[in-house]
């Protein structure tokens, strides 16, 4: 899986799933061994996360609304994704 990026020991991925269970545009974040996955507006789809950690997850997907959308369609297209800055 791309990772896409990587802060505060949390790690950031997306990719296109074909005929995945997750239709909506979404991540894939792990810390320490817990896996959440979220819509790129926040919205919990399945797994979980420390609380502290998952309001920094939160807080980095409403910045990057734009940069993940946009690497959304380019996954959708078969484009190469970019990275995305951490959260600082």
């Amino acid at each position: 899986m791309p990772v896409i990026s990587m802060f505060y020991g949390i790690i950031v991925r997306m990719y296109k799933e074909k005929s995945g269970k997750h239709h909506l545009p979404h991540v894939h974040a792990e810390y320490s061994g817990k896996e959440v996955v979220v819509t790129i507006d926040g919205q919990k789809l399945e797994g979980d996360m420390p609380t502290a950690k998952m309001k920094l997850l939160n807080a980095w997907l409403e910045i990057h609304q734009e940069e993940l959308q946009a690497n959304w369609h380019l996954l959708e297209n078969g484009e190469q994704f970019f990275k995305i800055a951490p959260l600082q």
